[in-house]
């Protein structure tokens, strides 16, 4: 029987694993924003492909002369976020019960050339307790700290 450390492990792989197949595993590294505060689920992808930074929606604008486009269609980027909530979930029963607390924020980091992961975890009330931003409004400060510092 698996424990908590292999479920937890294997369902951030998921959501690592579906944000390569949107990208056809042509990413330098895939970053993943999760969040999941007083029963709001949220979640945020991008990508380095190329030496760039770009948004899920953007792939297509990080490639180079010759190489194949991104399918970015609406329904696929909807199903990978969906595949997240679902997975983000999971790790929240998983946590339930095995009688952990669940990170309210995690940020995920793959690097695809070296196959190294990387995982922030966060457990006070981030969002919930700002006025103004949301999940979201973290995510893309998040993206913009990874761009600006080339993380």
């Amino acid at each position: 029987m698996k424990g908590f450390e292999d479920r937890f492990s294997e369902l951030q792989a998921d959501m690592i694993s579906i944000c390569m197949e949107y990208v056809e595993d042509r990413a330098d590294k895939v970053f993943i924003y999760a969040s999941c505060e007083e029963g709001m689920v949220s979640g945020k992808f991008f990508y380095l492909i190329n030496n760039q930074y770009v948004k899920c929606h953007k792939v297509n604008d990080a490639l180079e002369n010759g190489e194949e486009s991104y399918d970015v269609s609406p329904e696929r980027m909807f199903k990978v976020l969906q595949i997240i909530g679902e997975d983000i979930e999971e790790i929240e029963i998983l946590c339930k019960e095995y009688e952990r607390d669940m990170p309210t924020e995690m940020k995920l980091i793959y690097d695809a050339k070296s196959g190294k992961f990387q995982a922030e975890y966060k457990y006070d009330l981030i969002h919930t307790n700002d006025d103004i931003k949301t999940a979201d409004d973290f995510a893309d400060e998040w993206f913009e700290e990874i761009k600006n510092n080339n993380l």
